[in-house]
């Protein structure tokens, strides 16, 4: 056991840990509460304080998925990579993106790199819709994107359609001479184009969870 850290806190921090190495993504409080058995989230909250006074945690209290593992070998934060939030984007139907001249750069966050992957060009979108509910991306919801303009099969993307100058979340894949871009819900149907028709303008690599 470390120093000064009860037998709860130890397992919290070893379940955040193979959390985080399952799914790219630091669990929510409901997670370690049910993750670890314990009564309620005030009492998670209680062991986190713990944690972040102990410096292995940092916590952003405005969203539910933001708890970043400190290193306490070197007794540092983690590199973070500034991200700026450049607008909104549909999960349901496609909407127009938001125009680069308003576009508001200091809305910015900074990430640590298991949300961005070690990529330097990232930004992030919030999300309108519910179409990506079985990808675990909510309304509400941030993603962070690679900017790039190319995607493989299954990659979930921000795609431009160009014919419609409109942009949406979906993930991508090739078919003979059409393209799909496929919802994560099954209440709705896909999008079929040509591949002249859609631009990538990014690829996520990552979901962060907003609270209500």
């Amino acid at each position: 056991m470390k120093q000064g850290l009860s037998t709860r806190q130890e397992a919290i921090l070893d379940f955040m840990r193979k959390f985080i190495d399952e799914h790219d993504y630091p669990p929510s409080i409901r997670d370690i509460q049910l993750g670890c058995g314990i009564s309620s989230t005030s009492v998670v909250d209680y062991n986190l304080k713990a944690l972040e006074k102990a410096g292995l945690i940092r916590r952003d209290r405005e969203v539910s998925r933001a708890i970043e593992l400190l290193d306490p070998r070197r007794g540092r934060r983690p590199r973070t990579v500034p991200v700026p939030i450049i607008g909104t984007i549909a999960a349901g139907q496609p909407i127009p993106v938001p125009s680069p001249d308003n576009i508001d750069y200091d809305n910015v966050f900074d990430a640590t790199e298991d949300l961005t992957k070690g990529k330097e060009n990232v930004f992030a979108l919030k999300v309108r819709g519910t179409s990506m509910i079985d990808a675990l991306v909510n309304d509400g919801d941030i993603v962070i994107l690679e900017q790039t303009s190319a995607a493989d099969d299954g990659d979930m993307v921000a795609a431009w359609l160009k014919d419609e100058n409109e942009a949406t979340l979906k993930k991508f894949y090739r078919e003979g001479d059409r393209v799909r871009l496929q919802p994560a819900n099954t209440t709705m149907k896909p999008i079929y184009t040509s591949p002249d028709n859609v631009e990538i303008q990014g690829r996520v690599l990552a979901t962060i969870g907003r609270r209500d």
